[in-house]
């Protein structure tokens, strides 16, 4: 695992630099997908097609699952998980909370994840059993924290039904916690979640690729990550927490039926 620790984290910082020195402005040229709010720029492909090419460079049999590209074949166990901008609109905004995403999963469990938070100047990293890291130092979930003092992260899809939903439940679970974060990228959110920084997330409609690095982070700091009603995390839904706050925030949520659009 530390030769895939060390390779991911080697692609993720260099395509982090790449796109701190072309970062582009609103005028440059984007692309939607889902919805005119959700969109990709010129630069999401380019750190995509930079990362391809470094892992089969290195690596020639695996897969490599990414946002942009789509799932290219391969001859190994060994999948990577890449997401080459975690946080388009952040980027494209000049905001700081983006990231480089790279996973590696063998025979389908995630083994080691990078996170680069690049304008930050921060990356994290995780091996599976081995914990999370931020630079030198080991990452521990905050403990002990009571959901009516715990600051909550959440994000919000793209399509106006799902965010109508998306509002309600926010608006039912603000008033019986701290606070509610909404930065903007789920792999920030997360691994912010390991560094202490929130206590607790929560959002619907995250895709493999925006968890699978930062969602090791989270769980080797100490913190829970999965469904509701005791399914795994998924696009259909991911919570985040540590023991305890996880059953208390879930509890509050399964009667507000987050899961619906």
């Amino acid at each position: 695992m530390s030769d895939f620790l060390r390779l991911a984290e080697d692609i993720a910082r260099e395509a982090g630099d790449m796109l701190l020195a072309k970062r582009p402005t609103m005028s440059e040229e984007i692309e939607t997908k889902s919805s005119p709010t959700d969109v990709v720029t010129i630069l999401d492909k380019a750190s995509e097609e930079l990362i391809r090419e470094r892992i089969l460079a290195a690596r020639p049999g695996d897969r490599i699952l990414g946002e942009e590209g789509g799932e290219a074949p391969g001859e190994s166990e060994v999948r990577w998980i890449v997401d080459p901008i975690d946080g388009t609109v952040n980027f494209l905004y000049g905001l700081p909370d983006w990231a480089v995403s790279i996973a590696v999963e063998v025979n389908g469990e995630v083994v080691a994840g990078v996170v680069n938070a690049a304008q930050r100047g921060e990356v994290y990293t995780a091996a599976l059993g081995e914990g999370a890291w931020l630079g030198g130092e080991r990452l521990r979930c905050t403990t002990g924290v009571p959901l009516a003092q715990a600051l909550v992260a959440t994000g919000f899809g793209y399509s106006v039904s799902r965010r109508v939903v998306q509002g309600e439940v926010v608006a039912a679970v603000l008033p019986r916690v701290r606070d509610i974060r909404r930065g903007g990228s789920c792999a920030i959110d997360l691994c912010s979640l390991a560094a202490g920084r929130l206590d607790a997330y929560y959002e619907r409609g995250i895709n493999h690729w925006d968890y699978a690095a930062a969602g090791l982070v989270a769980t080797e700091s100490g913190a829970r990550l999965g469904g509701l009603h005791g399914r795994p995390v998924s696009p259909g839904f991911a919570l985040c927490a540590a023991p305890g706050l996880f059953e208390e925030l879930h509890d509050l949520l399964v009667p507000l039926d987050p899961e619906r659009d």
